[in-house]
């Protein structure tokens, strides 16, 4: 006679690891909670920092009229201000600040999306073609006269020779292959041949021309009127949405590289080429009308991915809001260090940002004292 295998043991021993594993599900649920409430709080606290920064920038300056304390009431309509006090606060201050709060979100998040689509940390908007670009955009406007639209010569120069420069990169990577390493290898050599020309205009260039190459090249915040910041902010506003929506394409390409994002249904190329796009939209609105202004979309989605982690979900919103606090922080302490001298907001973000990043690197790898 044939024994059955004892299937009551069996299911009887299944059953008594059951609540063990529901324990285990549930600790990793409340983890999973508390992280992501952590995460948020961090999130919201830097949007409250910003807008600190953002009502603090709003009160301070050079004028001798309008202190602290006196801009504070205005802004508030505790006091009357007079005409000057008016358009010193609402015309130049005002646009100042949102050109801040608009430029740091957008090349933060161009920085946040190109690092993720092609798999380099070292990547920005400035350093894959946009830059150089803008700048041969610009030297052409001022040096030979030449503007696409000559009403608004180095803006429209500007914004257009950035995105044909983006739009070469494009179209060589995917000739050559499709892997990341192609884009960034075709975009160094354009920044070069970019620069060589930029270089070669400089040299013929009257000492009027190359001052005003050169101011346009530090960038600056106080060149957009209210309208254009207007304008500049709806259309960003716009953009970033569409870089939400690639999240989880790049969750799957950093996950794993481009065969776990094709296993997942993720086209790698065609997510890479319309990241890509994008980037440069969002880049070139900016500079066109600041000039250059590097390392925020280089060090905002760095310090981000420390506070948040590499989940892109939450990595772009973050990259958003530290990109607009880090662009405000250093046009404020530019604007009043040396008052009334202003220092222009590209030097400075390099000055303070530079050793702030490489500390929060050093501390989170546990190389600082």
């Amino acid at each position: 006679m044939i024994t059955s295998p004892n299937i009551t043991g069996l299911s009887e021993s299944e059953n008594s690891f059951a609540p063990h594993r529901g324990k285990q599900m549930d600790e990793i649920t409340k983890e999973h909670q508390e992280k992501t409430t952590r995460q948020l709080v961090m999130v919201g606290s830097l949007c409250l920092v910003t807008l600190f920064f953002a009502v603090f920038s709003m009160g301070t300056g050079s004028s001798e009229t309008l202190d602290m304390k006196t801009s504070m009431k205005i802004m508030f309509g505790i006091q009357t201000p007079s005409e000057l006090q008016s358009d010193i606060i609402w015309r130049l201050r005002l646009p100042r600040v949102l050109m801040a709060i608009i430029a740091g979100t957008a090349l933060a998040t161009a920085g946040a999306l190109m690092q993720g689509c092609l798999g380099n940390p070292l990547v920005s908007p400035l350093t894959l073609g946009v830059a150089s670009g803008a700048a041969l955009g610009a030297a052409f406007a001022i040096i030979l006269g030449f503007s696409v639209f000559p009403k608004a010569a180095i803006v429209a120069n500007a914004f257009a020779f950035s995105l044909l420069v983006v739009a070469i990169i494009i179209q060589l990577g995917s000739m050559r292959s499709v892997s990341a390493e192609s884009y960034i290898l075709v975009g160094i050599a354009i920044t070069f041949i970019s620069g060589a020309i930029v270089s070669t205009l400089t040299y013929f260039a009257t000492d009027a021309q190359l001052s005003q190459l050169t101011h346009w090249s530090f960038g600056s915040l106080s060149r957009p009127t209210l309208e254009d910041t207007i304008w500049i902010g709806a259309i960003v506003l716009c953009l970033i949405p569409m870089g939400l929506i690639f999240a989880w394409d790049l969750n799957a390409m950093s996950l794993g590289g481009d065969d776990f994002a094709i296993s997942t249904g993720v086209d790698p190329q065609s997510t890479r080429r319309n990241i890509l796009i994008l980037s440069a939209l969002l880049t070139s609105v900016v500079i066109s009308f600041t000039g250059l202004i590097g390392f925020v979309g280089l060090a905002a989605p760095h310090m981000s991915r420390l506070i948040i982690g590499n989940d892109y979900r939450k990595l772009i919103p973050c990259s958003a809001v530290s990109g607009s606090l880090l662009m405000l922080f250093a046009d404020t302490v530019g604007r009043t260090l040396f008052a009334p001298v202003v220092i222009p907001v590209g030097i400075m973000l390099s000055i303070i940002g530079g050793p702030v990043f490489m500390y929060l690197l050093m501390r989170h790898r546990g190389g600082v004292m």
